[in-house]
């Protein structure tokens, strides 16, 4: 069955899920495609929407699924979405609108595709997407996202456990805790930031499984405490960690209804670049550019943040206005960036963020990692080192094996450099 994946690690996480369903359900066929949708920007919804419409020549049935699709966390009704969407409603014929899950899992349901999901030599991902909370209730102005998890929710500590342990039983040997609000977990809401129970969490997956190799998806600043930088110093947990930052400059990020200031960012930052490990950490973020009222000077705030914290890994989020479709508060706001300003502001961005990296990547060459195979063809084995710089190799390893690479030389590393 052919799929496209649009958008975050969530739509990651329920994507083998609902593939694998469809193989029980005998839907697999050539005559199915698979959409899994993103709203984030209006750049993302449209990608997807233009794949769609250029498929719909090519299969009998086009399933989409995922944020495009939900209201309020909920199947959203069809009239509203080809209202949303007026392009397709021509083709509603032809297109099926899911929701998230493919249905209620029994236990033996879930230990039934975790294994057979790993034994498929079709899986697609190496390492294994955690859901760990879903939902937000932070309405962040610039945010569409929210409209359409809904409400925060907390996964079962148990529940989670008994995943990580089923998947690590099975053979696999990473996992990613992914999120909507990640570190948000056990909140009441998404603003009790004092409820926060990611630490201890973190702590329970350390002390409860034994997979040795656990990421952590991106997550929100204002939750970062001093037992979580205590906790992530376990070699288990892989020294990559991407923060939703969006902006630096203070009256931005009020402006944008986030639950802290640039002093905040300042020292969870700093305590991230003062984390001892035996190779440099990546410090990936979200940052959103051209946010209305971003003066030159806010602006320059965020360049100079870059290659102060040492920022390896920038995502950049150009701010969405959602106004042709759906909509979100700040498009509404005052003071609008030119476009000519925005192109200008784009480049400058783009340009320092690639000397960091090219400059992080630098430091790494000819240092040891542990490295787990995430693909192979032919004779050529590609992996991400622990610290997020992907590289290539020649060597005789399977996809799967972790292996300990006493350095990485310039000729393998297919990052910037």
């Amino acid at each position: 069955m052919q799929y496209k994946i649009f958008g975050c690690k969530v739509n990651k996480f329920y994507i083998n899920k609902r593939l694998w369903y469809f193989d029980q359900n005998n839907l697999s066929n050539d005559q199915n495609y698979l959409i899994a949708t993103c709203v984030v920007t209006d750049r993302a919804k449209n990608k997807w929407l233009k794949d769609v419409l250029k498929n719909l020549s090519e299969w009998k049935t086009i399933y989409i699924t995922w944020c495009g699709v939900f209201d309020r966390w909920k199947l959203i009704a069809q009239d509203k979405f080809y209202s949303i969407y007026p392009e397709l409603k021509p083709f509603q014929n032809q297109i099926s609108l899911l929701s998230e899950e493919p249905e209620q899992w029994s236990n033996e349901t879930m230990k039934q595709w975790n294994n057979e999901t790993f034994k498929s030599s079709n899986n697609l991902y190496t390492k294994k997407f955690i859901l760990i909370q879903n939902g937000c209730d932070n309405f962040c102005t610039f945010c569409l996202t929210i409209m359409k998890r809904w409400k925060h929710r907390s996964r079962p500590l148990k529940e989670i456990i008994d995943e990580i342990n089923d998947f690590y039983s099975s053979g696999w040997k990473e996992i990613v805790l992914t999120w909507i609000n990640l570190a948000a977990r056990w909140c009441d809401n998404t603003n009790q930031i004092s409820q926060s129970k990611f630490s201890y969490l973190l702590q329970e997956i350390l002390s409860q499984t034994t997979i040795p190799r656990i990421r952590i998806s991106s997550i929100w600043p204002e939750y970062l405490d001093d037992e979580f930088f205590d906790i992530i110093k376990n070699p288990r947990i892989m020294p990559h960690f991407h923060i939703s930052i969006q902006h630096f400059a203070d009256n931005i990020l009020k402006a944008m209804n986030r639950n802290y200031d640039n002093a905040h960012l300042t020292k969870v930052l700093n305590q991230f670049q003062s984390l001892k490990k035996d190779i440099p950490i990546s410090i990936g973020a979200d940052l959103i550019v051209w946010f209305p009222w971003e003066t030159q000077s806010d602006f320059q705030q965020m360049l100079d943040a870059i290659p102060k914290y040492n920022i390896t890994k920038v995502h950049e989020f150009p701010f969405s206005w959602h106004n042709k479709r759906e909509s979100v508060p700040a498009w509404k706001l005052d003071n609008q960036i030119p476009h000519l300003v925005k192109l200008s502001r784009k480049k400058q961005l783009n340009l320092i963020a690639s000397q960091v990296r090219s400059d992080f990547v630098s430091q790494n060459k000819w240092l040891a990692h542990s490295v787990l195979i995430e693909s192979q063809k032919d004779d050529k084995r590609q992996w991400w080192t622990d610290n997020y710089i992907h590289v290539q190799l020649d060597w005789n390893y399977f996809k799967w094996d972790i292996i300990s690479v006493d350095s990485i030389t310039p000729t393998e590393i297919l990052d910037i450099d």
